[in-house]
């Protein structure tokens, strides 16, 4: 892994979780919880719209050079976010909502923020979610 040493990556993504969040707001989504973690992983934002309880990735970058931000959530990260979504549930004890994953991808160029809202990016199989 590259060196970052004056936290450029880590201020990049907390800059684009407070988007996101600011966007999800202005669609009438309630902020529920932010950076809940187990040690399998991690979960940007927790949300609620429409009685249905949202986990949220996000994804910031400055340049597509690599690719665009939402390809990042690969099947790896997507199984850390099931087992964290797990966990989640099991201790507020939440047992009677729908649930989806989304993912947000922000593009930041210039001051200006490009954000796109992928809902339901993918689904967890019956026997990963309870």
């Amino acid at each position: 892994m590259t060196s970052d040493p004056k936290g450029y990556r880590k201020q990049l993504g907390k800059r684009g979780e407070e988007i996101a969040a600011e966007f999800l707001q202005s669609k009438g989504y309630t902020i529920r919880d932010r950076n809940f973690q187990i040690r399998e992983g991690e979960l940007d934002l927790i949300v609620e719209v429409d009685d249905t309880l949202v986990f949220v990735e996000v994804k910031t970058v400055r340049s597509e050079a690599f690719g665009h931000p939402a390809d990042k959530v690969d099947s790896r990260k997507q199984h850390r976010m099931i087992l964290a979504a797990e966990a989640y549930l099991q201790k507020y004890e939440i047992n009677d909502m729908d649930c989806r994953f989304d993912v947000i991808a922000i593009r930041i160029k210039t001051g200006n923020s490009i954000v796109e809202h992928i809902e339901d990016a993918f689904n967890a199989d019956a026997n990963d979610m309870e």
